[in-house]
């Protein structure tokens, strides 16, 4: 029986939750995750448990802050002075921010205070400091990226060729 190994595409079904039990995410009422074993484009943790899995084969798996998202960095809150903001730009305490760092990358920033002067995001992961469990199931093990996960827009990222 052919078990996953670094390489390999794996689709997995997958339900992420936190400690109180709350669901973060899931995979079940969409399509399955596809992860390229080995990559790094997901969390460690999560990659290295499908290691030796096999097709259908299900478990449960408990990540620490310290192979998921890592730990909680106060100093990772920055705070910028409205005049500084897109005319028109109005954040509101809670919303979920998507900046942009100098390579082009986007990443999520939480407002966490803002008033008539200055808004202060925090930069750290909406889930770092967080124990995640998720439910893993093995969909199915490819030596290659499944068709549908190789868009035109994707190309370069799956290292196929598209039509």
């Amino acid at each position: 029986m052919k078990k996953v190994e670094n390489g390999h595409f794996v689709k997995v079904d997958y339900t992420g939750t936190l400690e109180n039990g709350d669901v973060f995410d899931s995979s079940r009422d969409t399509h399955a995750l596809e992860v390229e074993v080995g990559a790094g484009r997901v969390i460690k943790g999560f990659e290295d448990a499908l290691l030796g899995m096999a097709k259908e084969e299900k478990k449960t798996i408990t990540l620490s802050p310290g192979e998921a998202y890592g730990p909680r960095n106060e100093s990772l809150e920055q705070t910028f002075m409205r005049s500084e903001l897109p005319e028109g730009f109005d954040p509101q305490v809670g919303q979920v921010l998507a900046l942009q760092n100098p390579q082009g990358g986007q990443f999520p920033a939480k407002v966490k205070h803002a008033d008539e002067e200055k808004i202060t995001v925090d930069l750290n992961h909406p889930l770092a400091g967080e124990t995640l469990a998720f439910e893993v199931e093995v969909v199915e093990i490819n030596d290659a990226p499944s068709p549908s996960s190789c868009t035109p827009s994707a190309c370069s990222s799956c290292g196929s060729t598209c039509s």
